[in-house]
């Protein structure tokens, strides 16, 4: 068994980024910045979505090892930025450090874990959320920290699940669609946006025209520190 704290071929392709890197290396990888390549990275993050849900062994490796340049490569222009000067093994013991920290039914000592109890993958979530909220003390908002750049679907699944553990939203209530599965949910989903294109609507934008206002009326529910009864920013069933 290979010992798990060698990793010779990460160590490598570190190696191979420096040099096209270095003088006398590739000029186009020298001329990259952190803002040049986020176009890469999303794209490189959508293929690797797309390996998983086909299930292919080999692209997931390929696209993994894609993302996964996208860090080194992030990382390396880091090292060479005045005033950035971060490394992988920064990179690394932050993400090390934040997973012990939030995982302490796991790393803590035998008291703490027998304190906390922690049993299921719903105790793991709420207890992520407490440390998360103590790691973050300048937030404000459940909302803060979400990425507004999302697709519109993504988002709105975040943001709804921000609401519903507030309370704005009755995770039990049924939603104003009876759906059974996946490929059903597919369906309509499709005919929304065929009916949106036929009509000359943006279903992207408009999807994010009411998520604004969703954000906006949960926003306003901390602000008074209570929750209005029934769901807000939701048409009724």
């Amino acid at each position: 068994m290979t010992d798990a704290t060698q990793h010779p071929k990460l160590e490598e392709l570190i190696a191979v980024l420096e040099k096209l890197r270095a003088p006398g290396g590739c000029a186009w990888d020298a001329e990259q910045t952190h803002e040049s390549l986020v176009k890469y990275l999303v794209e490189e993050t959508y293929e690797l979505v797309d390996a998983i849900e086909r299930g292919d062994r080999e692209e997931m490796i390929e696209e993994l090892g894609d993302v996964l340049y996208q860090v080194v490569f992030h990382s390396d222009i880091a090292a060479h930025t005045p005033g950035e000067e971060f490394t992988l093994e920064d990179v690394a013991a932050n993400m090390t450090a934040k997973m012990i920290g939030r995982h302490p039914h796991v790393f803590g000592d035998a008291a703490e874990k027998a304190a906390l109890n922690v049993q299921t993958g719903s105790d793991v979530s709420g207890m992520w959320d407490e440390l998360k909220k103590a790691d973050k003390g300048e937030r404000t908002s459940v909302l803060d920290g979400i990425p507004q750049s999302m697709p519109a679907l993504a988002l709105a699944d975040k943001v709804l699940g921000k609401a519903e553990k507030l309370g704005i939203i009755d995770a039990a209530a049924p939603g104003a669609l009876s759906l059974g599965s996946e490929d059903e949910l597919g369906g309509v989903l499709l005919a929304i946006v065929t009916s949106a294109r036929l009509n000359g609507l943006d279903a992207e934008r408009s999807l994010r025209s009411v998520l604004r206002q969703l954000q906006d009326e949960i926003r306003e529910v901390e602000k008074d520190g209570g929750v209005d009864a029934g769901i807000i920013g939701m048409p009724a069933s």
